[in-house]
């Protein structure tokens, strides 16, 4: 495996919103049809985005930037062309040396604070504006903290007591799950996979190989598009994801709502295409080491108290 792809592999394994459940219910209760979201959209290889306008699909930048180009996109089992990529320009691409350092350390805290400050958010044009399939309207109130949201996947899966493998199937079957917000920071919607007796009756969390898929929030009587899957916070002290108390945390749409809104209206640059350049925001070991100072602290620092700075 090459260390772009192990880089790859890591960050989409922290991300991702493939369902992990409560090892009390059934996987059976989890799983629904396709019909359950039309305008979710399968990346090349892994990762998903959602359909937010017939010609638009919005996912999570980590999902497509370590690919050289995405020609084309599935929606609804039909193969889409693209006609441009569209990167947000605060993404910060995490550096190999970063990530060498978790690896040997298993200590996550500079990844943590390179995550957090980043704008993990990307959109994609299609060639042709898409029928046949209703686009998922976008949340763009803020008052996100608390209520109830409906996380969609089908990469890997497991339990909270067993975790899953980074080794696993990034591509199983649909599954649907709950939880709540737990936390409403700037860029991002958080919650916390939650043991049995503290969780709701179909409660999941994130596993690995869907990320930029949909975090959908309850208004009225339809569904709007809250979230895109993005990170779970390592634990350090388990090597294996996906155990109760993990915390997920997902792009938050509101936060972007006038870039959106700003890159669908405006008129393409002569030129554009869906090649991926890396020309995005250098990040260095030494700028996390820097930020996690600012925190007092070079190690272990707080997920809470890093979120609450971005």
């Amino acid at each position: 495996m090459t260390r772009l792809m192990l880089l790859a592999l890591l960050v989409v394994s922290f991300s991702a919103s493939a369902i992990v459940i409560r090892d009390d219910v059934d996987d059976s209760k989890y799983r629904v049809a396709v019909s359950e979201l039309p305008a979710l959209v399968d990346m090349p290889g892994e990762g998903h985005g959602v359909l937010i306008a017939p010609q638009w699909v919005v996912t999570a930048a980590h999902a497509v930037t370590w690919q050289s180009q995405i020609k084309q996109v599935t929606i609804n089992g039909i193969p889409r062309d693209v006609e441009r990529l569209v990167i947000h320009p605060g993404y910060k691409k995490p550096p190999q040396e970063l990530l060498d350092q978790a690896l040997a350390t298993w200590d996550w805290t500079l990844f943590r604070v390179l995550l957090s400050s980043s704008d993990d958010i990307a959109l994609l044009k299609l060639a042709q504006p898409v029928t046949g399939v209703t686009p998922v309207a976008a949340n763009r109130s803020d008052d996100e903290f608390g209520k109830i949201i409906k996380i969609i996947g089908k990469g890997a899966t497991g339990n909270g007591v067993t975790g899953y493998e980074f080794s696993d199937s990034h591509r199983t079957e649909l599954r649907r799950a709950y939880n709540k917000i737990t936390g409403a920071h700037g860029r991002w919607l958080c919650y916390i996979f939650d043991k049995p007796s503290d969780a709701l009756p179909l409660e999941g969390g994130s596993g690995s190989g869907d990320s930029g898929g949909p975090i959908l929030i309850q208004a009225e009587n339809d569904w709007l598009l809250a979230g895109l899957t993005s990170w779970s916070d390592p634990q350090s002290a388990i090597r294996t994801p996906g155990h109760y108390g993990q915390i997920s945390c997902n792009v938050r749409l509101s936060h972007y709502k006038d870039w959106i809104q700003s890159v669908i209206s405006a008129q393409p640059q002569q030129g554009a295409n869906n090649s991926f350049k890396p020309n995005l925001l250098r990040y260095t070991k030494a700028m996390a080491e820097k930020a996690c100072h600012d925190f007092g602290s070079t190690t272990q620092v707080g997920l809470t108290q890093v979120l609450a700075t971005q």
